[in-house]
C-alpha cells in the first residue's frame, strides 16, 4: 500500500477498524517508531547536557533555554498551522516531510560552533517535529474504533519513553567514545530513511472511518470552529492543564537527569545513561503501556478509568521521586526512581485519549495541536528553563553558605572539573562542584512536588468526562 489515496476520500463512519489487522499494526508501530525517533532527537540534548554546558560554559538557565524554550517555541507555534494542513491534506505526506526535516536539523546540531548556532538548529528540530503528533493522532483515530484507541494511542506514545531509552543507550557511549557532536550526527541521519519508508508504505485512511455511524460526518472546520466546539468541553481544558503541569516537571527533570547523576554521584556519562537512564526509560515505557492496557480492560466497567488511573498514579509518584533524589545510595535510588517512572508516565496515553475523545472527527488534529501548543509551551518551553533558573539560584545560595562566600560565583564555577582545578585550585573547585550538584538536586525535588496538583486535576476530570466524550470508550 502507499500514500496515494485522495485526501478528500469520503468518510463512511463504519465504526469498524480500517484495513487488515496486520496492516493496522504495521501502521501503528510505524508511527510509534517515528515518535521514538522524534524523542531520540528531542531528548539527545539532555543526554549530552553536561558536556555542552562545560564546553560553552553555560549557566543552567541558558541550557534550559537551549534544550527547552528554544525548541518548544517554534514547535508550538508551527503545530497549529501544520495541523490545519493535516485536516485538509494527505497526512502521510505531512508526517514524512516532518520526519526528514527534523532529522536533518538534528544532524546539523553536531556541527554547531557556538551556543547561538546550536540554538538555531534546535529551533529547526522543533519546526520539523511539530508535524508528527497531530497528524498521527488523527490517522490512529481513523484506523482504530473508539474501544481500541486507548491501547493504540498508548502504544504510539511508548515512542516517548523508548526514544529516551535509545537516546541514552547510544548517545551516552557515543559521546564518551567520541564527543557530543558525533552523537547528534549518528542519531539524526537515519530519520531521513525512515521518513521515506513511511511515505511509500502507509495508506491515508478515510476521515472518520472508524467512528460509529451515529457520529457526525467530518467537514472542514476553522480554528475558531474548533475552539467554539471545545469551549463547552471542560474535560478538554482540565486535561490540558494537568498534562501541562506533568510536562513542566517531566521535561525539566529529564533534561537535567543525566547531568544530575554526573554532578551529584560523579558518574561518567556512559555509566549514567546505561545504568540509570536506560532502565528508567524502559520503566516509563512499561508504565505508559500498562496504563493503556488497564484503561482498555477497565473502561467497560469504569468509564472514567482513563482519568482516575493516571490521577492516583501521579500523586503516588511524588514521595518516590523525593526519596530517589535525596538518597546517596545509587542502586537504591535506581529502584525507587523506576517505581516513580512507572507511575509518572501513566498519563501519556490518557492525555491524548481524552483530548481526541472529546473532539469531533473534523476537529481532532486541530484539537491535538491546540492541546500540544499549550502543553509544550508550558511544559517543554518553561519546564527546563524554570528548573535551570531554580538550580542556579540554589547553587548561588550554596556558594554563599560555603567558606568561599564572596569569592566564588556561579559563572566562575562553570567549566570542566579539570579546568576549574587549574584556574581556581582544588578546594574552590570542589566547592563549585558541590554547590552545582546540590543546587540541581533540590531544584529537581521541588519541581517533582507539582505532580500532586496534576494528579488532582486528572481526578477532577471524572466529573465531566462522560458528558464531554464524542464516542464513549465502553
Amino acid at each position: 500500500m502507499n500514500a496515494t489515496q485522495a485526501p478528500g476520500a469520503p468518510a463512511t463512519n463504519t465504526g469498524q477498524a480500517f484495513g487488515t489487522r496486520g496492516y493496522r499494526n504495521y501502521v501503528l508501530y510505524s508511527l510509534m517508531i517515528l515518535y521514538t525517533m522524534n524523542f531520540i532527537d528531542r531528548i539527545l540534548i539532555g543526554v549530552v547536557a553536561q558536556p555542552i554546558i562545560e564546553e560553552f560554559r553555560l549557566q543552567d538557565w541558558q541550557f534550559g533555554l537551549l534544550s527547552g524554550f528554544g525548541f518548544a517555541l517554534m514547535y508550538t507555534v508551527m503545530g497549529i498551522p501544520i495541523a490545519r494542513l493535516a485536516e485538509r491534506m494527505n497526512r502521510v505526506r505531512i508526517i514524512a516531510a516532518s520526519v526528514i526535516l527534523w532529522s536533518l536539523m538534528t544532524a546539523l546540531c553536531g556541527i554547531a560552533g557556538s551556543f547561538l548556532a546550536l540554538l538555531v538548529f534546535r529551533i529547526g528540530v522543533g519546526i520539523g517535529e511539530a508535524g508528527l503528533t497531530p497528524a498521527a493522532n488523527s490517522i490512529i483515530s481513523d484506523y482504530f474504533p473508539p474501544r481500541s484507541r486507548a491501547r493504540a494511542i498508548a502504544i504510539y506514545t511508548m515512542g516517548i519513553t523508548l526514544g529516551g531509552v535509545l537516546a541514552n543507550a547510544f548517545g551516552g557511549p557515543i559521546t564518551e567514545m567520541f564527543s557530543w557532536r558525533e552523537a547528534f550526527l549518528v542519531l539524526g541521519i537515519p530519520g531521513v530513511i525512515f521518513g521515506l519508508i513511511f511515505l511509500f508504505t502507509v495508506q491515508e485512511p478515510p476521515r472518520g472511518y472508524a467512528d460509529p455511524p451515529t457520529a457526525s460526518t467530518p467537514v472542514k472546520a476553522s480554528i475558531s470552529d474548533t475552539i467554539r466546539e471545545l469551549s463547552a468541553k471542560r474535560s478538554f481544558w482540565i486535561n490540558m492543564a494537568a498534562a501541562a503541569l506533568v510536562a513542566f516537571v517531566g521535561y525539566g527533570v529529564s533534561n537535567f537527569q543525566v547531568a544530575f547523576f554526573q554532578r551529584v554521584h560523579e558518574m561518567s556519562i556512559s555509566e549514567v545513561t546505561l545504568q540509570i537512564a536506560v532502565p528508567l526509560g524502559l520503566a516509563a515505557s512499561f508504565g505508559a503501556f500498562m496504563a493503556g492496557y488497564l484503561t482498555e480492560k477497565l473502561s467497560g466497567r469504569f468509564p472514567n478509568s482513563v482519568a482516575w488511573l493516571p490521577g492516583f498514579m501521579l500523586i503516588a509518584s511524588v514521595p518516590l521521586y523525593w526519596i530517589g533524589f535525596t538518597t546517596n545510595n545509587i542502586p537504591f535510588a535506581l529502584i525507587v526512581l523506576i517505581g516513580a517512572a512507572i507511575l509518572h508516565y501513566s498519563y501519556l496515553g490518557a492525555q491524548y485519549t481524552i483530548c481526541q475523545g472529546v473532539a469531533s472527527p473534523r476537529s481532532r488534529a486541530t484539537a491535538v495541536a491546540l492541546f500540544l501548543f499549550v502543553v509544550n509551551l508550558i511544559g517543554y518551553g518553561c519546564g527546563p528553563l524554570a528548573l535551570g533558573i531554580l538550580s542556579d539560584i540554589l547553587m548561588s545560595a550554596n556558594l554563599e553558605a560555603s567558606q568561599f562566600a564572596g569569592e566564588l560565583t556561579s559563572q566562575l564555577c562553570k567549566g570542566k572539573p579539570e579546568d576549574l582545578i587549574a584556574s581556581l585550585g582544588a578546594p574552590q573547585a570542589r566547592a563549585c562542584l558541590t554547590a552545582s550538584g546540590e543546587g540541581l538536586r533540590w531544584a529537581m525535588i521541588a519541581m517533582s512536588g507539582i505532580f500532586m496538583l496534576a494528579g488532582a486535576l486528572y481526578l477532577y476530570i471524572c466529573k465531566t468526562l462522560q458528558q464531554d466524550l464524542v464516542a464513549k470508550m465502553n
